[in-house]
């Protein structure tokens, strides 16, 4: 993929020069180390053969003149060659025994570390699976641990009732995929809380809260393997039947089945041999196949043309219908049917309702100029 980048604006050149100048330092410090290491090795080598010819020498001067033995001469000899030999095994590991040193407390800070987010066995609380789960954002402020001075959610509230949908929209940056970052607990909120069911996350067991969940994101991960194995990634024991049917669902069945291979294709590295479009149908039936409590959706048609988006939103509607849906999206086509819509900017709600609601009430709102915006931008298309 980098490389048809680098092809497509002709920048061959210019990442070998980039190359060879990140390059260049590193080259003059080996260049100097291995000239040292050169002399050293070689003056070393040099002793030692030199301790050879003379032991030999003064040996054989003591047996000519009868004041030792040859046999004793060469156990002499022996232990000299044998000696030099494991001392010079030594040397040769001192640059590795020098980076000891440095190494070993990097390894242990990585033996030692603890996620601030972690599977705490202690906290084994669940919630009632026998009712639809209700999400809750209560004053919530969030920062980005890279980013402490940027505040992306300021006394965030939102309520999504169990089994109803809502969609996220507003203005990139407004803290939208934030909303689903913090709703599978991959981050702590730095203030209030983030409940599900009445129950705040930090209390329920996260590999227990993550198994509810399933995530299709706009830049949809697929894993070296076949088709087959990453649909089934959503559910390992899933017959061949059921992953069939969850591919059926997310439209791509009829593209796996006309493959050489059909389900047992490779899609490569990080899903290179498909399109991102395969690549993110393949992520929706996973999700479909996982059949989760809390769907969410973070821009899952992005990459659809618009036939393909019809048939996903309908097999998204139908997996949708028994699970509590958080949707992000910029194509407000997509959502005009969710059951409420959250208007996003600068880390807030500013607006509330379903789109009809939206509309007639707020003329001048922000999601009414988001809509036309649309509007204008498809008309000229």
């Amino acid at each position: 993929v980098h490389i048809r980048t680098v092809t497509t604006f002709s920048a061959q050149e210019q990442i070998v020069k980039s190359f060879d100048r990140a390059l260049s330092e590193p080259r003059k410090k080996s260049l100097r180390s291995s000239q040292l290491q050169g002399f050293v090795f070689g003056l070393f080598q040099g002793s030692m053969y030199g301790a050879y010819t003379l032991t030999l020498w003064f040996g054989s001067y003591l047996v000519e003149h009868d004041k030792a033995k040859l046999g004793d001469v060469f156990k002499i000899f022996l232990i000299l060659v044998l000696s030099s030999f494991s001392v010079g095994q030594l040397a040769g590991l001192a640059p590795d025994t020098s980076m000891a040193a440095t190494a070993i407390p990097a390894v242990q800070d990585i033996i030692k570390r603890r996620p601030l987010i972690n599977n705490d066995r202690t906290k084994v609380r669940k919630v009632d699976k026998s009712k639809p789960f209700n999400i809750e954002f209560k004053m919530v402020t969030f920062a980005y641990p890279s980013r402490p001075e940027v505040t992306v959610l300021r006394d965030f509230c939102l309520k999504v009732k169990g089994g109803s949908t809502v969609a996220l929209v507003g203005p990139s940056g407004s803290g939208k995929s934030t909303v689903i970052w913090l709703t599978q607990r991959f981050y702590d909120p730095d203030q209030g809380k983030v409940m599900l069911s009445g129950v705040d996350l930090r209390e329920i067991d996260v590999k227990w809260l993550r198994r509810q969940m399933a995530l299709v994101g706009q830049e949809p991960t697929l894993f070296a393997g076949s088709i087959r194995e990453n649909i089934a990634f959503g559910d390992p024991n899933a017959s061949w039947t059921e992953i069939e049917e969850a591919a059926k669902e997310a439209y791509i069945h009829k593209f796996i089945s006309g493959l050489p291979q059909g389900y047992e294709t490779q899609v490569g590295e990080s899903g290179v041999q498909l399109s991102g479009g395969q690549k993110q149908r393949i992520a929706i039936a996973r999700a479909i196949l996982k059949r989760s409590r809390v769907l969410l959706l973070d821009e899952a048609s992005s990459a659809l043309d618009l036939e393909s988006e019809k048939h996903v939103q309908e097999a998204l509607k139908n997996v949708g219908k028994e699970a509590t849906t958080i949707i992000v999206a910029h194509r407000l086509s997509t959502i005009r049917e969710a059951g409420k819509i959250a208007v996003m900017r600068d880390g807030e709600v500013v607006e509330y309702g379903s789109h009809d609601t939206l509309m007639a009430s707020t003329q001048n709102g922000l999601y009414a100029s988001l809509v036309r915006a649309e509007t204008e931008a498809n008309a000229f298309s």
